[in-house]
């Protein structure tokens, strides 16, 4: 059964951490909303039993904003 990506356990942060930087940061809550949605489409299409081709593109969707989130967290650094 397909479940959601855990992106805090990526990013290596707490889920209160993350949410305290995205109430000063417009992109970076932007973009975590854009995340939760790339990873919702890949859930649905695991659940769907799409094909192997649309699962892999949109896991590449998802990866490119994770990259964004994590390039926008270490300006904030």
């Amino acid at each position: 059964m397909p479940v959601p990506h855990d992106l805090f356990q990526d990013l290596s942060c707490t889920k209160e951490e993350i949410q305290q930087k995205r109430t000063t940061d417009p992109l970076l809550d932007s973009l975590i909303n854009k995340y939760s949605l790339a990873d919702a489409e890949v859930v649905k299409a695991e659940e769907a039993k799409s094909s192997d081709d649309a699962v892999t593109k949109l896991k590449a969707k998802r990866l490119e904003v994770k990259d964004k989130i994590v390039k926008q967290l270490q300006l904030r650094s």
